[in-house]
């Protein structure tokens, strides 16, 4: 009798004998067993991606169709050409004919999980392979204790500057995956005020610096006509500090007249001009502004843009901050990797080419996003790795608390 999840030939699948040094739980589909890792988080944010993304189809693949779609994926990967049945009957050692794979390889295509895109071509995943790949077949990786180490060296420099930090942590994830790293910086809402300081900046301007407790700051210059002398612009700060230091921003707006009720009168005119413009002096800062991108170079470098339509297409998506920033903003769970390929990424954006990876990441009380933008052929499995472990490492930065 042969062993239950044997090859035809008798040998475990590849998915089967790699990862039995890992956690194992097994979870029964409708016709095999299937083994995941539960090692890391984008197991979690595979079983979540998968009652989103139901393929009642995937279900029924035979133990040999999943072998063959893994390698033609990992292939594809790896080399960015079609392929074909015979590269992978001598590269994978299956020890399935070319025949065999040709067959298999049909069956795929005609289900939707692979494509032809020239007649004498190999095979490429789609869309649909690539989502069965992630949720169901890809190893899960951890960012070695050598990365960890190397991307702190690489930023700690900076972890008194959070702005710094975080554009650096876009370039550091460039040059790690070869894709466009992208980070968004937390929203100062949920930030508790650290510190208010007020500057006079001439006789009609007045910069407000709005400091919370994550390290990020942000300014605001007003029109001012009052006059007031530094004594008496220090006192007033400090009575503001002693009101409002320790709140978040959205309490700020919401309750500060109350908290500051008995101070309207006070004779410089300062306090009833911050109340008159809390909405502003404590709201967002402007959608784009939140995204640091970088490494543009590294991702313009991939096969899939050498095209002048692609590349210009690729562009257009980096210089739209607004877009972008809609497509992440709020797309992770705060336990997990979120991976959304082609299609999944937008309704109403032409972003059908790309695959976007992200997870949140906390500074102090506030949460951002950091993840990676490219083509729908990238190694999801090492950027996996790339996005957790720096969203670790920024996590861990022990900003002011």
């Amino acid at each position: 009798m042969s062993r239950k999840g044997a090859l035809p030939d008798g040998r475990a699948p590849f998915f089967f004998t790699k990862i039995t040094h890992f956690r194992q739980t097994v979870v029964e589909t409708s016709r095999v067993q299937l083994v995941y890792c539960s090692s890391s988080q984008i197991m979690t944010s595979a079983l979540a991606s998968k009652k989103q993304n139901i393929d009642p189809v995937a279900d029924s693949l035979s133990e040999r169709e999943q072998e063959i779609l893994r390698l033609v994926v990992q292939s594809f990967i790896r080399t960015a050409d079609p392929i074909g049945s015979r590269f992978l009957s001598r590269q994978s050692g299956i020890g399935l004919s070319a025949a065999s794979i040709r067959n298999t390889m049909s069956d795929l295509e005609e289900r939707g999980f692979l494509d032809h895109p020239y007649t004498s071509a190999g095979r490429v995943p789609t869309e649909r392979g690539y989502r069965v790949f992630v949720d169901r077949l890809m190893e899960s990786k951890k960012l070695s204790s050598v990365d960890k180490t190397a991307l702190r060296k690489q930023l700690e420099e900076l972890y008194g500057d959070t702005e710094k930090l975080l554009q650096e942590s876009s370039v550091v994830l460039s040059s790690l995956t070869s894709l466009l790293g992208i980070v968004l910086t937390p929203k100062l809402s949920t930030g508790i005020l650290e510190r208010l300081e007020i500057v006079k900046l001439s006789s009609d301007r007045a910069m407000y610096i709005v400091s919370v407790r994550s390290g990020l700051v942000r300014t605001i210059v007003l029109q001012s006509r009052l006059e007031i002398e530094k004594e008496a612009l220090d006192r007033v700060v400090a009575l503001l500090n002693e009101r409002l230091a320790g709140l978040t921003l959205e309490e700020i707006r919401t309750t500060a007249k109350d908290r500051v009720a008995d101070l309207e009168e006070e004779v410089t005119g300062l306090v009833q001009m911050t109340l008159s413009e809390a909405d502003s002096i404590f709201s967002e800062p402007p959608e784009p502004k939140r995204l640091q991108h970088g490494g543009a170079h590294h991702i313009i470098a991939q096969p899939e843009f050498q095209e002048p339509a692609d590349l210009r297409g690729l562009i257009e998506l980096i210089e739209d901050k607004n877009s972008v920033v809609k497509l992440i903003d709020g797309s992770v769970d705060a336990q997990s990797v979120r991976i959304v390929i082609g299609s999944e990424v937008a309704d109403d954006f032409d972003s059908d080419k790309y695959s976007i990876v992200t997870a949140q990441y906390s500074l102090g009380q506030t949460v951002g996003t950091i993840g990676v933008i490219g083509p729908t052929r990238m190694d999801y499995a090492r950027v996996v790795s790339v996005v957790e472990g720096m969203a670790a490492v920024l996590s861990n930065t022990n900003p002011k608390s």
